[in-house]
C-alpha cells in the first residue's frame, strides 16, 4: 500500500506550507527530507501523520530507504533557490540542483514515484536566454532538459509547477535567502530603509504561498503529466513595492545574475504551459500587513 507522500525541502517556506495542505487535503501520511540550510524546525508541521528526516537529497536513496515500496509521490521543492546566493555558494547550489536533484529523479524513477517539480521563471525570461544569467536558473533549466529526457527515454511520470516571487506566511524575512516581500516586512517592522537593488525598475509577479500551493496540489490531483504556471496576472516594479510599504527607500548596487523582466511564455521545451493565475492580490496582502 503506497501510503506516504515525499515533501524535499519539507521544512523550507514552501514546503511547510505544502504539507499542511496536503494534511487537509489527503489522509496519506507524508515524510519530509530537508538538510536545513534554509529551512527551520520552526516550521515543522505539528501531526502523527510527518515524519522529518534530516538528510541532503543527494543521500535521498540511503534517507527513504525503509520507506520507498511505500511512496506514492514525490514533491521536489527542496533544491538552492537564490540567484544572486548562486554565485556565492556556487558549489551549494551546483551540489543541492543538480547532484541532489539527479540523485531524486532517479529515486523516484527506480522505484516507480510520481514527481512533482518545482520549476522557476528565471528559465523562462528573454526567450529563454535568461536561463545563462545565473548558476541557479541554469542548473534549473538543466534540470528540465534531464526531465524530457527522462520521460522520452524511461517514460518518466512527472508534473511541473513554474514558480513566481513566492510570498506569504513563513517566507525567509533576513539573511541571504530572504524573499523580497519578507525582507520589506523585516525592514518596515524596524522602521529602516527599504533596501531595493539597482534600478529598481525591473518587474516581478510576486504570486502568493497559498495560490502557489493550490496549482502543485491541482497538478498532482489531475495527473496529466503537464506543465502548470502559477503566477500573478499583474506585475510591479521594485520600486512600485517599496513604495507600497511607504517610508524611506535606500538604492544599493547592481547584483549579477538581475532578471529585469518576469516573463511568462506558453511554451517550455516541447511541452504547452498551463497557465494559471493567483487570487490574492500583493496590494490587499502588503495593506492588510500595514494594518497588522
Amino acid at each position: 500500500m503506497k501510503n506516504y507522500i515525499v515533501v524535499t525541502g519539507g521544512a523550507g517556506f514552501v514546503g511547510s506550507n505544502l504539507i499542511e495542505h496536503l494534511l487537509l487535503k489527503t489522509k496519506k501520511k507524508i515524510l519530509s527530507i530537508d538538510n536545513y540550510s534554509s529551512g527551520s524546525k520552526k516550521n515543522h508541521i505539528q501531526s502523527s501523520r510527518v515524519k522529518y528526516i534530516k538528510s541532503d537529497t543527494k543521500n535521498i536513496n540511503q534517507a527513504l530507504s525503509k520507506y520507498k515500496k511505500q511512496i506514492i509521490s514525490l514533491f521536489h521543492f527542496g533544491e538552492f533557490s537564490r540567484i544572486f546566493q548562486s554565485f556565492n555558494k556556487y558549489n551549494k547550489c551546483f551540489d543541492s540542483n543538480s547532484i541532489g536533484t539527479n540523485a531524486t529523479f532517479n529515486f523516484c524513477l527506480d522505484n516507480k514515484i510520481k514527481l512533482i517539480y518545482s520549476a522557476t521563471s528565471a528559465t523562462l525570461g528573454n526567450k529563454g536566454k535568461d536561463q545563462n544569467l545565473s548558476p541557479y536558473a541554469f542548473t534549473k533549466a538543466k534540470n528540465l532538459e534531464l526531465l524530457q529526457n527522462l520521460k522520452n527515454w524511461f517514460n518518466f511520470k512527472y508534473e511541473i509547477v513554474y514558480f513566481y516571487n513566492v510570498y506569504g506566511q513563513r517566507q525567509i524575512k533576513s539573511g541571504e535567502m530572504g524573499t523580497v516581500i519578507g525582507i520589506f516586512e523585516d525592514q518596515h517592522k524596524k522602521k529602516t530603509p527599504l533596501t531595493i537593488v539597482r534600478p529598481g525598475t525591473q518587474t516581478r509577479r510576486f504570486t502568493h504561498i497559498k495560490d502557489t500551493i493550490g496549482i502543485c496540489y491541482e497538478a498532482w490531483v489531475k495527473n496529466k503529466c503537464a506543465h502548470y504556471s502559477i503566477s500573478s496576472q499583474k506585475s510591479y516594479s521594485i520600486k512600485e513595492v517599496a513604495k507600497m510599504f511607504g517610508g524611506k527607500i535606500k538604492l544599493i548596487k547592481a547584483r549579477p545574475g538581475e532578471r529585469y523582466v518576469s516573463s511568462l511564455t506558453n511554451m517550455s521545451l516541447n511541452n504547452k504551459v498551463i497557465n494559471k493565475y493567483g487570487k490574492i492580490h500583493l496590494k490587499d496582502y502588503i495593506t492588510s500587513f500595514i494594518k497588522g
